[in-house]
């Protein structure tokens, strides 16, 4: 990537900071939890699981998915076009149990005909934004109803998630061609460490993190494989140098050296 091209990413990434962000829309939900959600929903509505699909993902198109087969649709959608989302649904005839925004899930639903379930649960998505969370679907009678299984089925995934990652907190270790800020505050204080703008390439995300929906925090640089031998010699001579500054180092006197030039 040349500096124009780098530059010009670099302004378009301040302009979008500046921009509205519909996070919600970027709200992927924890296995776990969804799991919790699909096998109360299957439960309580005799849904097959084997026939629940999953039509919004990154570069998804719901409107052209193949629903075919008798599939029903469980699923986090993008909050912003729920109605819309809800109408086609019913317009359609293809049954659903989504998610919804809590607190302005009847005006979402109010004008499609589908039904609420309010649960007010608080989902931590995996973009690590809390949202509120209820339901809406084509099923049952109820246009409004309440469920405290399905309330207390999350609460209880979501407290068992948060333990599990306070215990395994994920660890992750990026390819020595990759810069990142963190590796130059490492050894900030111990080696002077310089890159010329052609030995680098900026990204946001390697595509391995992509598949995952992870990125690179604050951004990195992809190394020349020259650049990042020298990178990874300074790293090790930082720990070195980090490593004497608790050492206390005593020197041997002059009659200790003559008496050491005297031995063997």
């Amino acid at each position: 990537m040349g500096i124009r091209q780098q530059t010009i990413d670099d302004y378009g990434a301040f302009v979008d900071k500046f921009k509205p962000k519909k996070t919600t829309d970027d709200c992927y939900t924890p296995p776990a939890v969804y799991e919790a959600i699909k096998d109360w929903a299957c439960r309580e509505y005799g849904i097959d699981p084997d026939k629940v699909v999953r039509p919004f993902y990154p570069g998804g198109d719901y409107e052209r998915f193949d629903y075919s087969g008798g599939a029903v649709v469980v699923d986090n959608p993008p909050f912003s076009i729920l109605s819309k989302i809800c109408t086609f649904y019913r317009t359609e005839q293809i049954p659903f149990f989504l998610f919804a925004p809590y607190l302005t899930i009847f005006s979402s639903t109010s004008r499609n005909g589908a039904h609420m379930i309010v649960t007010n649960s608080t989902i931590e998505y995996a973009n690590g934004a809390q949202v509120n969370t209820s339901f809406v679907t084509s099923f049952g009678d109820d246009l409004i109803r309440t469920a405290p299984d399905l309330a207390n089925a999350i609460d209880e995934t979501v407290r068992r998630v948060r333990k599990e990652q306070r215990r395994h907190p994920p660890k992750y270790a990026y390819p020595r061609e990759l810069l990142t800020v963190s590796r130059l505050g490492k050894i900030g204080r111990q080696v002077e460490f310089r890159v010329k703008a052609s030995d680098v390439a900026f990204t946001r995300a390697l595509d391995s993190q992509k598949a995952v929906k992870k990125a690179i925090y604050g951004g990195g640089y992809l190394l020349s494989e020259a650049k990042a031998a020298e990178l990874k010699a300074a790293e090790l001579k930082a720990a070195e140098l980090k490593a004497a500054e608790n050492v206390t180092v005593w020197p041997l006197n002059d009659k200790e050296k003559q008496i050491i030039g005297k031995l063997g």
